[in-house]
């Protein structure tokens, strides 16, 4: 994986969890006193445009990271990061389908079962990924000490 391809995923998985979260915060946590208000904050509309916009670019470097990270790594037989590969990897399929299920039902018990779904997802593959970068990132320092005490 390249850099570019690292920073721009991370980047745009950070926007997309950042304006979910704050979108989940304003439609499920905030109470307007106005009662003839229709959203409980006046940016609730704009959070969820911007989640909806960042997710396809996000989706769009998932399928490169796809060819040039996930795949290279699932064929490798033993890796010290693969469970949290294997649990983002599934994780992101969870909150993909169910973003999209969002956008197209029209049942109301579905949609609700599908806001819980995706919530739910959207939540553990955020933590998981984190937990992904950090101990891929203790690995690379490992790996990098390791190699300058064989040199020295």
């Amino acid at each position: 994986m390249t850099r570019w391809e690292r920073w721009t995923f991370n980047v745009l998985a950070l926007a997309v969890a950042a304006t979910g979260f704050v979108y989940l915060w304003m439609k499920y946590f905030q109470e307007n006193t106005d009662p003839f208000a229709v959203v409980n904050h006046p940016w609730q509309p704009a959070m969820l445009s911007l989640h909806v916009v960042a997710s396809p670019a996000f989706i769009l470097m998932f399928g490169i990271i796809l060819h040039s990270h996930v795949m290279k790594k699932l064929r490798a037989s033993r890796l010290p990061n693969r469970r949290s590969g294997y649990l983002s990897l599934g994780t992101f399929v969870v909150m993909l389908t169910s973003g999209y299920l969002l956008q197209v039902s029209s049942n109301e018990q579905w949609l609700q079962g599908f806001v819980i779904l995706h919530i739910a997802s959207g939540a553990l593959f955020s933590v998981i990924y984190v937990a992904h970068l950090v101990i891929s990132t203790r690995l690379a320092r490992r790996r990098t000490a390791s190699a300058l005490l064989e040199v020295a």
